[in-house]
């Protein structure tokens, strides 16, 4: 299968994204791991990512674009991949249309996580401190919401109107978003 997994920072894309990777076979990748592993390994990739990071904005296209293309050439992206983080503008749609287009590949669903975004943010506060995040602040989490609700969360209706949008109720237990995902996800398998 190849998918997309859209929905607000905090939604549980990553979290989710594993449990499907490990279910359909398919490699998850995740631009933001992608940028946090360059950041921990203080590459120029990972200086220029932390300085965008820091100040709450998202990752110039064409960064993001090069390593997503690299990334979907890699052997075992060929028979099937789950994005999440990518695409997150129109722009980046076109891209990933034309990468798609140069190996014969279409998308075969959108999987969008719908949640309570006051919930969200709660979420990303406890993480941050779980997790020693310290790039995600309050201002920085609503920062991130606002550029998600601006820029990325209309590509819903782009690929609403493709056909491939499949909402799942993001909120509540992690096993109880992954099984809604499941029965989605087995449902356009069948179709």
């Amino acid at each position: 299968m190849r998918l997309i997994i859209l929905g607000p920072p905090g939604a549980g894309k990553g979290t989710q994204a594993a449990k499907i990777a490990d279910k359909f076979g398919i490699p998850a990748i995740s631009t933001g791991d992608i940028f946090r592993a360059n950041i921990k390994n203080e590459t120029p990739l990972g200086l220029q990512v932390k300085e965008v990071l820091a100040s709450g904005g998202y990752v110039t296209d064409d960064i993001t674009n090069a390593i997503v293309r690299d990334r979907l050439f890699e052997d075992d992206a060929e028979q099937g991949f789950l994005l999440d983080g990518f695409p997150r503008t129109a722009a980046q749609v076109e891209t990933l249309d034309a990468i798609l287009a140069e190996h014969g590949h279409a998308l075969e669903a959108v999987l969008e996580l719908t949640v309570d975004q006051e919930a969200v943010v709660q979420r990303l506060l406890k993480r941050a401190e779980i997790e020693g995040r310290e790039d995600d602040t309050e201002e920085v989490i609503r920062e991130r919401q606002a550029i998600y609700r601006r820029e990325t969360a209309p590509l819903t209706e782009v690929y609403s109107a493709r056909g491939l949008l499949v909402q799942v109720d993001g909120m509540g237990s992690v096993d109880d978003v992954f099984l809604r995902i499941s029965e989605a996800l087995e449902g356009v398998a069948r179709s």
